[in-house]
């Protein structure tokens, strides 16, 4: 973790569990779903144009109660939040540049409105938005498949919307299966993954790889993902475990993430375990009033800008002209001002129609703290060595 950044106790990792509850099934209408869904809106623009490619939308969502999620109701009413009230208006703008690199590799995606984007059919829990940043390597096959597809292989999945954490694990775990059948298609060519799904107040981050996905929470950068490098702490007994060896950064000597979509001349047949892993770390979160923006980035910002730098940044930004497709623009040439190896694509994501506010730093009074007696027994004892 970078450093002058937090984890927030609110901030909880899930695991396989799912809260059990009564919620409306939609799997009768998952048919309709899958194929609104063939239709993707692209974060970047046709090819054609300039190098730097941005995009921006927004939308406000309407105010919500209860949020089912996850097989259960949970309740952005409770009696320790006081935010209870608060409503998410979620705009977002993005930016990619090729780099220094020969060829552009990474791809993302913006959905402000999920009810908009897939028409009278989608049926959720409540008004929503969904935000990816795909990271590709060895060609630019598995960026675009998963870009393509990985909405709706988690609307598909038979546990949405009862348990929206297995389907997100589920639809990743797949889109790497599918991606191997592609007759048409690369499958040594890889890619990681980072999304946020938002259903009302409560947003689910879902991370393969080294993509960074970074909250910024009233000045401070609380990063909601790990980089999955090999030689991290948690990644490399896994590796170990699985018979790969971590060399001088590099999975099996050949890869600088250890997990991926993709890459299938690294993995082994289907259904079995691989030191390079498919699945990916969620977190969970509820957005409250001072969670301000959130960005998703991908490792070209990273390798040269820290979160609270990247969030610092962002906020000035934000403070001047309250558009995140200039602030994402900005966050992009200030990685190449600092001469970054790689492709480089930034998403920032509002969470409100105004601006930062901007921050009150208390002024400190300092009083004397000596008595008027000590003041004059001090003196004297300096008048005397004179």
């Amino acid at each position: 973790m970078a450093a002058g950044t937090e984890y927030q106790p609110h901030i909880s990792i899930l695991e396989d569990g799912c809260r059990k509850g009564n919620v409306t099934s939609m799997r009768n209408d998952k048919s309709e779903t899958a194929e609104s869904t063939k239709v993707v809106i692209m974060g970047k623009p046709p090819r054609y144009l300039p190098p730097i490619r941005h995009c921006m939308s927004s939308t406000q969502l309407t105010s919500t109660a209860e949020v089912e999620l996850d097989g259960g109701v949970v309740s952005t009413e409770s009696p320790s939040d006081g935010n209870a009230m608060f409503v998410p208006v979620f705009r977002s703008g993005s930016c990619s540049e090729i780099g220094p690199k020969p060829y552009m590799e990474d791809e993302h995606i913006c959905i402000d409105n999920l009810f908009e984007h897939l028409g009278s059919t989608a049926h959720f829990p409540s008004p929503g938005a969904f935000y990816g940043v795909f990271d590709g390597h060895g060609g630019i096959d598995a960026a675009l498949f998963v870009r393509e597809n990985i909405l709706r292989f988690i609307l598909e999945d038979s546990h949405f919307p009862i348990c929206v954490n297995k389907a997100i694990k589920s639809a990743f775990l797949r889109a790497d299966h599918a991606f191997a059948d592609a007759a048409s298609l690369d499958s040594s060519s890889g890619t990681t993954a980072l999304t946020a799904l938002i259903f009302g107040r409560m947003m689910l981050i879902a991370n393969a790889g080294d993509c960074r996905a970074v909250l910024g929470k009233r000045g401070k950068a609380v990063e909601l993902s790990k980089d999955h490098k090999p030689d991290s702490f948690s990644e490399r007994p896994r590796i170990e475990k699985l018979g790969g060896v971590v060399y001088d950064g590099y999975l099996n000597g050949q890869l600088s993430v250890a997990r991926a979509i993709g890459d299938w001349h690294m993995k082994d047949t289907k259904g079995s375990s691989s030191p390079l892993s498919a699945e990916p770390e969620l977190q969970e979160m509820v957005l409250n009033e001072e969670d301000e923006f959130l960005i998703l980035g991908c490792d070209g910002l990273w390798d040269v800008m820290s979160s609270q730098c990247a969030v610092t940044i962002a906020r000035k930004e934000l403070m001047l002209h309250n558009d995140p497709e200039r602030c994402s623009r900005e966050l992009v040439r200030e990685a190449l001002k600092r001469n970054t190896c790689d492709n480089l694509t930034v998403v920032t994501v509002c969470f409100s129609p105004d601006p930062p506010h901007e921050l009150e730093i208390p002024k400190f009074q300092f009083k004397r703290c000596i008595s008027a007696e000590s003041l004059d027994l001090l003196q004297d004892l300096l008048d005397s060595n004179i």
